[in-house]
């Protein structure tokens, strides 16, 4: 049987894979991808993109349930639950397709099917009950990851559930139990309440909601969330799920007092991490090393089997997608032998899209004080700045942290609305080693959200203005 030969192939088209191709057919090489279901991956289609669809929809709905504090008039204001799902779906399709044309423009073949390896770079694509052999001498491993599935909580897709059907579901439940608080589970949390959902929220940390922020945005957003009436039941675990025929019985035990408290959910949502997709890869018969099911690789994304890579979700980095993106690329560019610098992965950004919005870098002040570092802290609430208080989006603020001797900027976390697109600036900064007193002479315009950060610097060295 033939085989067709390729310079790289990649092997899942998620924004790690379809990224990769792209650049290394920038870069000349002659590229081919293997997605076993639609280009784009878990990201596009079952993830970032129309998990931010349906908060939208959410958004805007909230917005014309308070139309009056506009000094506007919004009678009768109710919603289509069908068709907000329909619209999420439909951008998902839309940026699908837009990643089959930047296949075509950049001349990558694209195969359907599951690829496994068989050896001497070498990938075997099965799809359909049928088999075509293709080979590399680079061979890019981006096959993502799944929602994990906790021993005790067995995900069914009827009553327990994972994220990607409670993307589809076209019904609204009426009580919604979420196991876990890290970004997924708080985004679904405050779009299923925005609809009336009661919603409970349990996470086994002490810390409560996202905790791997720092302890002070959580607690906002504690905050944020008890007041739309969101229960969040921190330190606690689940110990069983009881079928109780039209509601399922969630068993629910505080890990502190060991308080065993029982509640009734029409859905409970598994949102409790991620696990790599890095079964029947043929990884171990290739020689491959895996670790607590990560694929292990070196700093420029090559295994222990040279010529073959794995970025994004099967390696053990942070689970996100700019971050997957950035892996491919250097990995590409490392192939054609491009000078590049390893990730510095303590300036990755994390988003998170519930209302209020939470964004960060860098180290958490708990983080700082642990490292040793004597620190200088600013902190900005929005309830001071204009732009925040016309938009009637005041709540929040921004906290900076930084190294008290020499300014370095250590870590920025904010809370409130628009600050997913405000930390790219504090990524800039600290990527260019910007100093705090560079942040403060930076003229920021007004009047915007983003001054928070100016006077948040400033804030840390008593030189701030408006509070």
């Amino acid at each position: 049987m033939d085989t067709k030969k390729y310079d790289i192939i990649v092997i899942g088209s998620g924004p790690g894979g379809y990224v990769a191709s792209i650049r290394a057919a920038q870069l000349g090489f002659k590229v081919a991808i293997i997605e076993k279901e639609s280009l784009g991956g878990i990201c596009l289609n079952w993830g970032c993109i129309p998990t931010k669809a349906l908060l939208k929809s959410a958004e805007v709905y909230n917005k014309m349930k308070h139309a009056a504090d506009y000094g506007l008039i919004a009678d009768q204001i109710s919603f289509n639950f069908e068709a907000v799902i329909d619209r999420s779906r439909g951008v998902a399709e839309k940026m699908s397709k837009g990643i089959e044309f930047l296949m075509r423009k950049n001349n990558i073949e694209v195969i359907k099917g599951f690829g496994k390896l068989t050896g001497d770079k070498k990938v075997a694509v099965i799809h359909e009950g049928q088999t075509i052999h293709v080979e590399a001498d680079h061979i890019i491993i981006a096959t993502g990851a799944r929602a994990k599935e906790l021993p005790n909580i067995k995900i069914d897709n009827k009553k327990i559930i994972s994220y990607r059907l409670a993307l589809s579901s076209k019904k609204l439940p009426k009580k919604l139990v979420v196991v876990g608080a890290g970004a997924i589970g708080v985004e679904f949390a405050w779009f299923f309440n925005s609809f009336g959902t009661e919603v409970t929220i349990v996470e086994y940390m002490e810390q409560g909601l996202l905790p791997r922020e720092d302890n002070e945005i959580s607690k906002a957003l504690a905050r944020s969330f008890k007041k739309v009436g969101i229960k969040v039941m921190a330190n606690s675990k689940v110990e069983e799920i009881r079928d109780n025929g039209e509601y399922s019985v969630v068993c629910i035990r505080n890990r502190k007092n060991e308080k065993l408290e029982e509640i009734d959910a029409e859905i409970v949502l598994s949102a409790a991490g991620i696990s790599p997709n890095t079964e029947e890869l043929g990884l171990l018969e290739a020689g491959i090393t895996v670790k607590e099911g990560f694929i292990e690789v070196d700093d420029h994304y090559q295994t222990s089997v040279p010529g073959i890579y794995a970025i994004g979700d099967v390696i053990n980095t942070p689970a996100l997608a700019h971050v997957a993106s950035a892996e491919g690329i250097h990995c590409v560019e490392f192939i054609k032998g491009m000078e590049v610098h390893a990730i510095n992965y303590k300036n990755i950004p994390s988003n998170t899209y519930c209302s209020p919005e939470v964004a960060s870098m860098g180290l958490t002040e708990e983080e700082a004080k642990a490292a040793g570092h004597e620190l200088k802290i600013g902190k900005f609430p929005f309830s001071a700045s204009g732009k925040a208080s016309a938009a009637g989006d005041n709540d929040g603020f921004v906290k900076l942290i930084f190294d008290a001797k020499y300014g370095e900027l250590l870590g920025a976390h904010m809370i409130g609305s628009n600050v997913t697109e405000m930390i790219a600036e504090l990524i800039l900064a600290k990527t260019g080693e910007v100093t705090a007193h560079e942040i403060i002479k930076s003229i920021h315009p007004h009047p915007t959200m983003s001054e928070a950060v100016m006077e948040a610097a400033a804030a840390a060295y008593d030189e701030v203005i408006h509070i």
